[in-house]
């Protein structure tokens, strides 16, 4: 579905493949899951039927004076619910934080490119903080499938906020906070029994970059694919007003349409 051709309508998008525009969604809950990090949730339809792990939707103020999105990754679908979990930093997310049930909220997507889940591996979901829900989204997405595991490897500067979402799909999660480490000591543990398994293992990540990079380098010298969700800062989240470009080995490209997932070979982070 391209994602930067846009409809008129959720009908018209239905019947020729591209993306609604611009549209009021109902807010159906927000809650806070830790101080400062909120879980919303809005009723959609479309973007429920087609969002992909590692898309992201623009939610849109109602202050006419702010007019640049804010994009969220989708952490979760149930039936026609989309979920989002962010932190609170700006009027933005603010304003998005103290809506309720019964409020409304415009709503863009869903964009950008995802996360490949193509082939049939055991997929490492490696977090940091706010890059965790898009992850989520990844587990619910694989655990309709028989062949594959996903496997939840979450680090936290504190509150663990998000392992009871991923429990709920992952067979596997193990989390750490900065008191005991990082994702890095997980991934440490982890591996000699992966190693034993023999099974193919992929790495999906999104989290701080020094992380992400640190796991790029560490699954290259594994032998490991590894696939990044950058959180490059973005203006529209369609393309047009190049604010989240990122440098690759093909030159400079912009995050919310070529991406946000590279591949770390693509980020010139796999040391090949």
């Amino acid at each position: 579905m391209p994602t930067t051709a846009f409809s008129h309508t959720v009908e018209d998008a239905v019947s020729n493949g591209r993306t609604p525009t611009r549209r009021t969604v109902d807010v159906v809950d927000v809650r806070e899951l830790t101080p400062g990090v909120v879980r919303l949730t809005f009723r959609d339809e479309f973007i429920a039927a087609n969002v992909q792990p590692a898309q992201f939707v623009n939610l849109y103020s109602s202050n006419p004076q702010h007019l640049m999105p804010r994009p969220f990754g989708v952490s979760d679908v149930d039936g026609d619910r989309v979920s989002l979990i962010f932190a609170v930093v700006g009027y933005g997310t603010d304003e998005f934080a103290h809506l309720k049930a019964g409020d409304h909220v415009d709503v863009l997507g869903p964009l950008g490119r995802p996360f490949d889940l193509s082939r049939a591996a055991d997929y490492l979901l490696v977090g940091g903080g706010l890059g965790i829900p898009p992850l989520l989204e990844a587990a619910q997405a694989l655990a309709a499938r028989d062949d594959c595991r996903a496997i939840a490897v979450l680090g936290y500067r504190d509150a663990h906020f998000a392992d009871v979402y991923a429990a709920r799909y992952a067979d596997e999660v193990h989390s750490i906070d900065e008191s005991e480490g990082n994702v890095l000591t997980l991934l440490e543990r982890l591996w000699p029994d992966m190693q034993a398994e023999g099974r193919e293992t992929i790495i999906l990540s999104c989290g701080p970059t020094p992380m992400m990079k640190a796991v790029a380098e560490w699954a290259s010298r594994r032998g490991v694919d590894a696939q990044l969700s950058m959180e490059q800062r973005m203006g529209c989240g369609y393309g047009t007003c190049v604010a989240c470009t990122i440098d690759t080995r093909d030159g400079r490209e912009k995050v919310c349409e070529a991406g946000p997932v590279f591949t770390a070979h693509q980020l010139g982070w796999d040391n090949k």
